[in-house]
């Protein structure tokens, strides 16, 4: 695989710490600032609703841009937010900080998906975008464990302030790394590119990716007091529990684009499936030490096992003009699903039904992504035997 994929990779560690590591900070920032754990989890939602509207109007406003050129700037937005949270005073300022990160999160992702694909022969397309994507699990078994630690030893603004520092180094590898390419070429015309998002099929995609992921950031947005009160570890014990989901992330991330670029059709359905039952599995796993770690690799694993899946699906049905558009509204869609999560997981807490609900309610979310790829499938197979 080429260097550039590689700088692709740190450029999405970056931004992955920036998403994840609130979770582990829920607590601290609850009470630093005077606020709910719930409305402390509203800094989710807002970073996903900041993706989901970022995504397509960046996308469209960048795409007379060289790759490279969009890459960067889009880090440096990035790195701007993350130094504005570090120094946010109040509640209201960190969750605009939050959002104007968020806005360089699904442009990055999706023309890093195009730039991934371009690197490689097609039949290493999948394992390309996994290889970018595995920033975002790295970020998970990492960043996020060591972001928490160091919230709880010197403060959660420290927290934000080593982010910052790693947009930085970001922004400096893609510079060198990532090659000047062509100039961009004269992009299709608007009205082709929406034209795309009228086909059914990438409409049953972008809806997989949002149900797929709401159900696991239910659960994983409250992650922190699901392994404190739940299952009964200390502080302390979230950290390195955190680095076995983000384990489990690395290898259900790597093992869905092997698997996606063999089989694309059954990687999508077979993984959806897994990720439900492992959620389902969850909400009992939780009530114990032992079963809680095994959980949280599982649910890593299952989770991440989707993404190369969903993203070449999307990638596959839209093709040609629209194709940069479509892959920046699936990341949207992966965002529109945390934020949805997010509430839900809230929404569960606040009306009393407790942490232990979280885990099943959740599983009903990607039982229905398993449905629409039902509904996909049969779809493709009736159009093929249609046009033989």
């Amino acid at each position: 695989m080429p260097l550039a994929l590689y700088a692709l990779t740190v450029g999405a560690f970056g931004i992955g710490v920036t998403e994840f590591v609130i979770m582990g900070l829920l607590m601290q920032v609850s009470a630093d600032l005077g606020v709910s754990i719930p409305t402390a989890g509203w800094l989710m939602t807002g970073y996903a609703l900041g993706v989901f509207v970022g995504a397509p109007i960046l996308t469209l406003a960048t795409r007379r841009l060289p790759p490279k050129t969009t890459l960067l700037a889009l880090m440096a937005i990035f790195t701007l937010g993350n130094l504005v949270a570090a120094l946010a005073p109040t509640f209201g300022v960190l969750m605009g900080a939050r959002i104007i990160t968020a806005l360089a999160h699904g442009t990055f992702f999706g023309v890093g998906s195009l730039v991934a694909v371009s690197l490689v022969p097609p039949e290493r397309k999948a394992s390309a975008i996994a290889i970018m994507f595995t920033g975002l699990t790295l970020a998970t078994l990492l960043g996020v464990p060591f972001g928490a630690w160091l919230g709880l030893a010197f403060g959660w603004r420290s927290t934000f302030w080593a982010v910052t520092a790693i947009g930085a180094v970001a922004l400096v590898v893609l510079a060198l790394l990532v090659p000047k390419g062509e100039k961009a070429a004269q992009p299709a015309a608007l009205k082709e590119e929406f034209a795309v998002l009228a086909r059914p099929q990438v409409q049953l995609g972008l809806a997989m990716t949002v149900l797929g992921f709401g159900g696991v950031f239910a659960v994983f947005t409250y992650i922190q007091p699901i392994l404190t009160e739940l299952a009964g570890f200390s502080k302390a014990a979230v950290s390195p529990i955190l680095l076995v989901f983000g384990a489990g992330l690395v290898a259900g991330n790597l093992l869905g684009g092997r698997w996606a670029d063999k089989a694309l059709n059954t990687a999508l359905a077979g993984s959806i499936a897994i990720l439900t039952v492992v959620m389902l599995a969850a909400g009992w796993a939780f009530h114990d030490k032992v079963g809680a770690v095994l959980a949280a690799f599982l649910l890593g694993a299952a989770a991440f096992a989707t993404v190369a899946p969903l993203q070449m699906r999307v990638l596959s049905q839209a093709g040609g003009a629209g194709q940069g558009l479509a892959s920046s509204l699936n990341i949207a869609a992966f965002n529109l699903g945390n934020a949805i999560g997010a509430a839900l997981g809230g929404a569960v807490i606040a009306h009393g039904l407790g942490l232990s609900a979280i885990a099943p309610i959740a599983a009903l979310v990607p039982l229905g992504a398993l449905v629409l790829a039902g509904v996909s499938l049969d779809l493709e197979r009736k159009t093929r035997l249609a046009t033989a």
